[in-house]
């Protein structure tokens, strides 16, 4: 069954939090392989020959396309998650979904890594669970267990933890999203003197216009 998170209000009406999970970490990115190629950018930013300036623009490369993972939700290269969960009554010893954040359409090679809880010893210890008692499921983005046994801790706030890593996306080489990300560097570079803040933390509106149909529809 789904887990829900529920919080009794102060007259007994219940608030519903869609997703079982309560805390999310990023635990691994790369950070040094590069998406758009120099000869790319050069080109984009008519700098043909100009070589003075190439570790800046690896550095704003890596800005874009990390950027353009966090709008999309999607992974150009691999990243690796840490997801917690709540210990909600009716949850052990019965098949569970823990949902899990950061997958998308078109992602392809999820990995769990590891499903483990804290236990109820003092103090709690962390246990792994078999593998072979849970299995990611794409078509739902989650995580479905036999069931958590009945020792989890009921103390550690959030005692289940799920480590997974999110493959990269074909998507990442579609000539729009590309384009995209080119329009998005020339914006980061045209604007590298500017501090105002409003200029630098929007999304400009054609890389939005670009990149819109390709952005998870969440419902």
């Amino acid at each position: 069954m789904p887990l829900d998170s529920y919080t009794n209000g102060p007259f007994l009406g219940t608030a519903r939090n869609p997703f079982s999970y309560e805390k999310v970490e990023q635990i691994e990115r790369d950070i040094s392989t590069p998406w758009l190629t120099l000869e790319q950018i050069t080109q984009q930013l008519n700098l043909f020959g100009d070589e003075s300036q190439d570790d800046y623009l690896s550095s704003i490369e890596l800005a874009t396309r990390m950027a353009i993972e966090d709008y999309l939700g999607m992974t150009i290269f691999p990243i690796k998650w840490k997801v917690y969960y709540g210990a909600f009554n009716g949850m052990t010893g019965t098949a569970c979904d823990l949902d899990l954040p950061e997958t998308t359409q078109g992602t392809t090679g999820t990995v769990i890594n590891s499903v483990g809880y804290w236990s109820a010893a003092t103090p709690p210890v962390f246990t792994l669970l078999s593998s072979s008692t849970y299995f990611y499921d794409q078509t739902g983005n989650k995580v479905i267990c036999n069931g958590i046994p009945t020792e989890v801790s009921q103390t550690v706030t959030n005692p289940i933890v799920v480590t997974y890593t999110t493959g990269a996306s074909p998507l990442a080489a579609y000539p729009v999203i590309q384009q995209a990300g080119l329009m998005l560097l020339t914006h980061i570079y045209n604007q590298r003197s500017n501090s105002f803040q409003g200029t630098l933390t929007e999304i400009p509106f054609g890389v939005g216009q670009l990149l819109r149909p390709y952005k998870p529809l969440v419902l």
